[in-house]
């Protein structure tokens, strides 16, 4: 069973019916026990870096949870957006930790004229190469749905699986053996959406 955790930050119930849409059994979870059960778990988010993070420390055994089921039980994890950042060490936009899954941080992007932020519409995406199973047939025309103003930087090249541009060049997919993140949104992004999600459903 794919679980979409629910630990106060998200925009669960389009994210459900895109997995819905491609056939995939999920289920929405905010017990910390059931989250303990998923085969496949996605941390979605909307909103601000330490926000996230002290709802998760807050709630009875969810960050330990999170990070066994990513580290020791190499169970895939999806993080989405804001979910995406937490699975990183830090961010500017706050100052606490987070999971360290992935080491790294989020930073805003920089203030200039005729910069938009936060980034918001749709951009295109560029494999790095890193991940055969997610990027090995992107569509050359891939496009995704991306709101956010801060944009993540990993320590390790490696871990980059996707790279966009928007005044800059940024990590907007990044990997780490069971762990993913995407800093767009997939249930926002039609067919490219979908794609990125039966991808992470097939997961073993």
């Amino acid at each position: 069973m794919i679980v979409i955790a629910d630990y106060g930050l998200g925009n669960l119930g389009s994210l459900k019916n895109m997995f819905k849409a491609i056939n995939q059994k999920v289920s929405i979870e905010s017990c910390p026990k059931q989250i303990s059960l998923a085969k496949k778990l996605v941390l979605p988010g909307v909103g601000n870096f330490d926000k996230a993070m002290d709802l998760i420390n807050k709630t009875d055994g969810l960050r330990d949870i999170i990070i066994d089921k990513a580290s020791n039980q190499k169970v895939p994890v999806l993080g989405i957006c804001l979910g995406m950042q937490i699975l990183l060490d830090s961010s500017e936009e706050g100052e606490m930790k987070g999971l360290g899954l992935i080491e790294g941080e989020s930073i805003r992007f920089p203030a200039k004229k005729n910069l938009k932020v936060p980034h918001m519409g749709w951009n295109s995406v560029v494999s790095s190469g890193y991940n055969a199973h997610f990027c090995s047939d992107l569509p050359l025309d891939s496009r995704y749905y991306f709101a956010h103003s801060y944009y993540a930087r990993v320590k390790n090249a490696k871990h980059t699986m996707m790279k966009t541009n928007y005044a800059l060049e940024f990590d907007s997919a990044i990997c780490r053996g069971n762990i993913f993140g995407v800093q767009f949104h997939p249930e926002k992004s039609h067919r490219f959406g979908m794609n990125i999600l039966e991808k992470f459903s097939s997961l073993n």
